[in-house]
């Protein structure tokens, strides 16, 4: 049998290293290939003149600090498997030596030449030695990298969840701070109409009062009436700069840039209908998702403390070129190479207790990850029902309030005209102009009532649109 025959056969087992360098390679540039596809994350995009509630949620979704921050966090977990899975892949290293003897080693030897005289004392080796070589190892089994390879498409999932969840926060979030100033908005308009509405009444109370028609307790009156409704609007127009300011935060928009929005009042009292017959499914919430992906991890990692009694196995190749003599200076005149290749198993025999304690610990933390299900899912239903009533009580509140709002306009029409063919005095006048103010602004109070709840709602379903 000639040698090369030899050692195709002896070292046939490294044929499958070989096929685990091939897909290890496959796998790191096809990521590759799919991190630059991806991109990083870029510089924040801008806005246009008057954004709409769902140009600020993709806005927010793309810039916002936290999701960045999130999508960063997945990047490194990919980074991570890659090196949990570097061990798969041939590693090779060079290595050099040089020793100086300074007492060479002795050695006992018999005296060939005069067997009568005894053992014989010698001196081996050289005073100057170095080696230069390259060792090449290549892992054919280990518990830790399997390890690695089964939970690398789990911890992927649980680094993608983790930055949905943020999404999730950020829609909610940039949702009802739009609203909200939405309704801040609205509320100077209705503070805008009564001011005007207002003024006019005092214009005509001072001239009734100046011509003698009335004294000046409805002049006064109409006066004071304008005062509260201008320091209202003073007071609402000053927390929408901090509302806008909240939005801009929540979306990761610059403080410095302008910000407008469009929104139409007609499309979002259509958007205020929910389907309240839905059933809750725990499933789509995004925490149980993360709950039952640490499951299965949690199980990986059992496996792992179960299997820990399983040896290691690694094929080598060494090569190395030795320099030996007296004289430095021709040290490296002449090289003595020398060449092994083999494999190695390491079996773990006594560790103490170490696997099994760790594997107490690991079936301990998935009963506990268990209990954290159960209560996840206890806390989701509590949630879900609180936001329902929410939900279907601002709904009702908003019925009622539309209809006074209506009621207030009407009354308030009538006392004026009354007013002013001189059946009614101007107290009721200024009383039916307040609640008219006050049942438009609970209106509009009701209406952003009704969205939050609805968005609660949502989120407690798990139907949050990211998109």
């Amino acid at each position: 049998m000639n040698t090369d025959y030899k050692m195709k056969h002896l070292f046939a087992p490294q044929r499958f290293a070989g096929r685990i360098f091939v897909l290890s390679v496959a796998f790191v540039c096809s990521s590759l290939l799919g991190w630059a596809q991806s991109g990083r994350p870029g510089a924040p995009a801008a806005l246009p003149a008057n954004a709409t509630l769902e140009e600020c949620v993709q806005f927010a979704l793309r810039n916002q600090p936290l999701v960045r921050q999130a999508t960063i966090d997945e990047a490194i977990g990919e980074r991570q498997i890659r090196i949990g899975l570097s061990d798969w892949l041939p590693q090779v290293q060079g290595v050099g030596s040089y020793t100086r003897n300074l007492i060479l080693p002795t050695t006992v030897l018999p005296n060939f030449q005069d067997p009568t005289a005894g053992q014989q004392l010698v001196r081996i080796g050289l005073k100057n030695t170095s080696t230069v070589g390259l060792q090449g190892t290549q892992l054919l089994y280990s518990n830790d990298v399997l390890l690695a390879a089964r939970s690398m498409r789990f911890v992927r999932l649980n680094n993608s969840q983790n930055t949905t969840a943020f999404k999730i926060d950020v829609v909610t979030n940039v949702s009802k701070a739009f609203y909200d100033i939405l309704l801040t908005q609205e509320q100077l308009r209705i503070l805008d109409e009564a001011i005007v509405r207002q003024e006019k009444q005092l214009k005509d109370a001072f001239a009734q009062y100046e011509v003698g028609i009335t004294d000046k307790i409805d002049y006064k009156r109409a006066s004071i009436s304008v005062k509260n409704a201008r320091a209202q609007r003073k007071t609402t127009a000053e927390s929408l700069k901090g509302k806008y300011a909240t939005l801009k935060q929540l979306m990761g928009y610059a403080p410095e840039n302008n910000l407008a929005l469009a929104y139409d009042t007609a499309q979002m009292i259509q958007q205020t209908r929910l389907d309240t017959t839905r059933q809750l499914s725990f499933e789509n919430r995004i925490e149980v998702q993360q709950l039952l992906t640490q499951k299965k991890l949690q199980r990986i990692n059992i496996d792992y403390y179960r299997l820990g009694f399983l040896p290691s196995l690694s094929g080598f190749v060494n090569y190395n070129r030795v320099y030996q003599n007296n004289d430095f200076s021709a040290l490296y005149d002449r090289a003595f190479p020398n060449s092994q290749a083999g494999f190695q198993l390491a079996l773990p025999i006594f560790t103490g207790t170490r696997r099994t304690q760790n594997l107490k610990i690991a079936e301990l933390q998935d009963e506990r990850l268990d209990l954290d299900l159960f209560d996840t899912k206890n806390q989701i239903n509590s949630e879900y029902e609180q936001a329902l009533a929410t939900y279907k009580s601002a709904l009702n509140d908003l019925a009622t309030q539309q209809e006074n709002a209506r009621d207030a306009q009407e009354i308030y029409g009538i006392v004026k005209l009354q007013y002013d063919e001189g059946i009614k005095t101007y107290l009721e006048v200024i009383v039916a102009e307040t609640d008219l103010r006050t049942s438009q602004l609970n209106y509009y109070n009701s209406l952003f009532a009704v969205l939050a709840s609805k968005l609660d709602v949502e989120r407690a379903l798990g139907t949050i649109a990211l998109n």
